[in-house]
């Protein structure tokens, strides 16, 4: 197989990955957050050199997943819509996560590992920073306290993406080298 293809086959088993940890996972409240969307925008930062597919590559994941969820949601067949009002600053900040491999440029396995603790991070620190800011309903007040209850609400939301990016990271990376090269390994560049 042709190396396009290889990329264009990589590129849709990472949309079928992450439909299918969405299908699985998101509606559970034990595992919703486990999805390996932040782990394919640091891997995008991190290994593709054009700047404008290694944004492009985890926005078309992400959209495409979304958009067979909502299908599925129109259909009965889910629990919730994959479109919702506020959804683009998920996709937002899922671009920091983007921006944030672009910068640690992932040479060394510490910086690997580094930017799999850190993404996650920030994109709960952000997203239920959004969430607190523009919540209209009394869920959360506007004090340091209801964005601490905000915060909390999100630890498991939380544990569980930087426990997906920590697994799906390195599998991305291997299944990346493989279809690219051939071999089955975790080696950076």
């Amino acid at each position: 197989m042709k190396a396009n293809g290889r990329i264009i086959l990589f590129t849709l088993l990472l949309i079928v990955l992450q439909t299918a940890c969405k299908y699985f996972f998101a509606a559970e409240p034990a595992w919703s957050g486990f999805s390996p969307f932040i782990a394919i925008a640091l891997f995008s930062g991190f290994i593709i050199k054009q700047r404008n597919l290694s944004f492009l590559l985890p926005l078309l994941a992400l959209f495409i997943s979304d958009a067979i969820i909502h299908v599925l949601y129109l259909n009965g067949d889910f629990a919730f819509a994959g479109f919702y009002p506020g959804q683009w600053k998920n996709y937002f900040v899922l671009l920091g996560c983007t921006l944030m491999g672009w910068i640690l440029r992932a040479k060394k396995y510490s910086t690997l590992a580094a930017g799999a603790l850190a993404a996650p991070t920030l994109f709960f620190l952000i997203s239920n920073f959004m969430v607190w800011q523009a919540a209209t309903e009394a869920v959360y007040s506007k004090t340091f306290n209801g964005l601490m209850t905000c915060y909390e609400a999100g630890l498991p939301f939380y544990r569980n993406s930087l426990i997906a990016t920590i697994v799906f990271l390195p599998v991305i990376l291997l299944l990346y080298n493989y279809f690219t090269g051939e071999k089955a390994e975790l080696r950076l560049v």
